[in-house]
């Protein structure tokens, strides 16, 4: 009696409820399907103008290709690099004309589909680690040229990696829902109030430069927090700065410093590029001059105006510092005075003063940890500050201490709270794959 109430009743539930659930379900498959486009016969590199690959060859210098593309030690967009990110780590793919493991047998229309939408040639959804929520600004002349220069490159087999996702997130077709919320379509609007230049840079920023990528926050979902564009982020375990008025700099940023920043890597007045930033500049370092000087005006003008300490301001407060973090003045006399102390000779040579990092007066430890953990390099031909790491040297409640005593003398901003964990956690994060 009991079972065939329940039958009855599962029976009744079933066509009460059945076809809005299967309508759902059919409807969600309708909105997640993209079709596959054909593939076609890899196109002989001499079909391209010698001009569009040229100029591909800068625009994907531009857009970081071969910076995401290329795995540590290996050959130049051949993929299997690692991206950790609080879902998982996923590959980069390898973008050689391979036609079996790579973009060979993909046309122009499935290159610019993957570039603007964010689907794969066989119709699989990709991860928005590919930044197509900004590359989908850029003009059809541009991913024309980008795939001209990509479809000329050497075709190299390699297989990319699986990708380590927490469940449900493998699941591809969930992503039709995140780019319903965060991937906007359509061209960077020109400002007819400012200039030539300051529109180029907003274009190649927004577009292909990606920088609000890095450098702006997310959300719980990953998606940009578009209201709190270029307010700082994270980077593969790194700070990016903001670049906006709160940009923590303790000189303001000019477009002659940026630019100089951008192409070489140092700005005496302000700091080195380090962790990730490194490696757009190494890109920026080969583009036209012009395009670098683009980038630098249009974020003087969004940084402009913003904190910052006059020109002459220099903070070394070395006896109260001592007294407050005694061993950390310790550590800093050993491991840091020969290049960052007073007098150094090191410290003559190009490099930053401390009382000028905006690392040291962010309000946020993470880069400054990270660049005591895993050192600085020189990004342009190895000119420049160079910093070894001290990871296996010093442990967590030393750098802990040093930093809190770097801080203490160069800035007038208050003490990090928490500063161990936030070591410990800086430290995990630069050894994920």
């Amino acid at each position: 009696m009991i079972v065939r109430t329940f039958l009855a009743a599962a029976r009744r539930t079933f066509w009460r409820w059945g076809p809005l659930l299967l309508a759902t379900a059919l409807f969600a498959l309708a909105a997640t399907w993209r079709p596959s486009i054909a593939p076609i016969a890899p196109p002989p590199p001499q079909s391209f103008a010698a001009s569009q690959v040229a100029r591909g060859a800068v625009l994907a210098k531009l857009g970081d290709c071969a910076v995401c593309h290329t795995a540590a030690g290996g050959r130049p967009l051949v993929g299997g690099r690692p991206l950790p990110t609080p879902f998982g780590t996923l590959y980069a793919n390898n973008i050689t004309p391979d036609p079996e493991t790579g973009i060979g047998r993909w046309s122009l229309a499935a290159f610019t589909r993957a570039m603007r939408d964010g689907v794969r040639r066989d119709g699989a959804h990709l991860y928005p680690a590919l930044p197509y929520e900004h590359f989908t600004h850029v003009t059809d002349a541009d991913l024309a040229a980008i795939y001209a220069f990509l479809m000329t490159r050497r075709p190299v087999r390699a297989v990319t990696p699986s990708n380590r996702l927490i469940f449900p997130l493998g699941f591809r077709p969930l992503l039709a829902g995140w780019k319903l919320l965060f991937l906007h379509k359509g061209p960077i609007a020109a400002d007819p109030g400012q200039s030539a230049e300051w529109n180029r840079g907003a274009y190649l920023a927004e577009g292909l430069g990606h920088c609000a990528a890095c450098h702006s926050p997310r959300n719980l979902a990953g998606g940009e927090e578009r209201s709190s564009a270029y307010a700082g982020g994270v980077a593969e375990g790194w700070r990016a700065p903001p670049l906006d008025r709160s940009n923590p700099a303790a000189r303001r940023w000019t477009a002659d410093a940026l630019f100089t920043f951008l192409r070489t890597g140092v700005s005496p007045d302000h700091s080195a590029a380090a962790g990730p930033m490194g490696a757009v500049v190494e890109s920026l370092s080969t583009v036209p001059e012009a395009d670098v000087r683009a980038l630098a005006n249009y974020f003087a003008s969004k940084m402009g105006g913003g904190a910052g300490h006059g020109p002459g301001s220099l903070i070394d407060r070395a006896d109260l510092a001592s007294r407050r973090e005694p061993e950390g003045a310790t550590l800093f006399a050993g491991a840091c005075a020969g290049c960052h102390g007073s007098g150094a000779a090191m410290a003559v040579q190009g490099r930053p003063p401390l009382a000028l990092s905006s690392d040291l007066g962010d309000s946020d430890p993470t880069s400054a940890i990270q660049a005591v953990l895993q050192g600085i390099e020189p990004p342009v031909a190895g000119r420049g500050p160079k910093m070894p790491p001290f990871a296996t040297s010093l442990t967590d409640a030393q750098v802990a201490a040093v930093l809190a005593y770097a801080r203490a003398r160069y800035t007038a901003n208050p003490a990090w709270p928490k500063l161990a964990k936030a070591v410990r956690n800086a430290r995990q994060q630069g050894t994920q794959p």
